[in-house]
């Protein structure tokens, strides 16, 4: 079926939108003519201003849930307004099918959860375990196929952002500001939902530390406002090592995170936001995984390497380790040291 005017409801979390871009990458290859428009929470839009398939990024900044009615009910009246032929929601929530419903959009499709069934034209049953492939992109992409919006999809495809170049000169332009044309380590050492996800900071600073000296570079820390003390106990332990370290945790905004990032020689990361948007980049990137499963949620291409302890107990999917966490405490800074420098040479070596 063809449409003119698609909207997307995207997803609220900056790993699962990276993961949904395959999906809206196919998409936009089988309406080539159509105007796609995401509506985005403001923090996840930047991450789609540079990608061929948005052709305009509406932000929502309505509160969540059933607090300010009046306010959602105006926002749907403006997409009401835009004349969509067709809501396509990412998002599994409630509110999402209330607002393109609300909106009077005549085709709304979505997967069947969270109650909304009669709010939806399509409702499409969620894929049962094992028959699909394990990993979240095709979650996204399984949506589209259901609804007959693509005919199949690629088992090998990859996640990419494909405003990679843009957002690398835009971010070597300020790391030209803020330590001039000097290499750059990139590390991002938190992780939401919980502690298990995260390995120990002083083993980030002690493999960010051999990685910068073997290729004479400078440590750039990264991360939320809400991960700042463990960025700062992280850049003081780099500093003391006698590495340069920049700590720019809490001062960038996603579309700044992304040039910064972007332009990396390398990242090392947990399982995270800062993970997939790295990898989706090109950046090399090292991701450390212990109480989530890679096979789900890591990182794809040639470009992103794994490391984990292999413990019976994981993957545990657990937010707080109830034992010793074991998954972390046995993977050593010079295993992703090594590990790191390897992929560097690696994706340098076609070049």
């Amino acid at each position: 079926m063809e449409f003119k005017n698609i909207l997307v409801r995207a997803t609220n979390w900056v790993g699962d939108a990276v993961m949904s871009l395959p999906a809206l990458q196919q998409l936009r290859a089988t309406h080539p003519k159509a105007r796609i428009s995401i509506l985005a929470r403001p923090w996840v839009g930047s991450l789609y201003e540079r990608e061929t398939f948005c052709d305009e990024l509406i932000p929502y900044q309505v509160e969540r849930g059933w607090r300010n009615l009046g306010a959602k009910r105006r926002v749907a009246q403006e997409l009401q307004s835009r004349q969509f032929d067709c809501a396509l929601l990412f998002q599994n929530a409630f509110e999402a099918a209330m607002l393109v419903w609300w909106a009077r959009i005549p085709e709304r499709i979505g997967y069947d959860r969270d109650g909304r069934r009669w709010l939806l034209t399509r409702p499409i049953a969620v894929p049962q375990h094992n028959v699909i492939p394990k990993h979240q992109r095709f979650y996204y992409l399984e949506l589209l196929k259901r609804a007959g919006l693509i005919n199949s999809y690629d088992l090998e495809i990859p996640i990419q952002l494909s405003g990679a170049r843009a957002a690398a000169a835009q971010g070597r332009l300020r790391l030209d500001e803020l330590i001039g044309s000097r290499r750059v380590v990139g590390i991002s050492p938190g992780a939401a939902f919980g502690s298990a996800k995260r390995w120990l900071p002083e083993r980030f600073a002690a493999a960010a530390v051999s990685v910068a000296k073997a290729r004479q570079a400078v440590v750039v820390v990264m991360g939320s406002t809400a991960e700042a003390d463990i960025c700062t106990l992280v850049q003081q332990q780099i500093s003391a090592a006698g590495v340069e370290c920049r700590s720019l945790a809490g001062t960038t905004a996603l579309a700044e995170f992304i040039e910064i990032t972007a332009a990396c020689e390398i990242m090392l990361t947990n399982d995270s936001g800062a993970m997939h948007i790295s990898s989706a980049l090109g950046v090399p990137t090292v991701a450390v995984f212990g109480a989530t499963d890679a096979a789900a949620t890591g990182p794809t291409g040639a470009s992103a390497r794994v490391v984990q302890e292999q413990v019976d107990c994981s993957p545990c999917g657990l937010r707080e380790c109830p034992i010793d966490h074991r998954c972390m405490t046995r993977l050593s800074a010079d295993r992703v040291a090594d590990t790191a420098l390897e992929l560097v040479d690696a994706v340098k070596l076609p070049q």
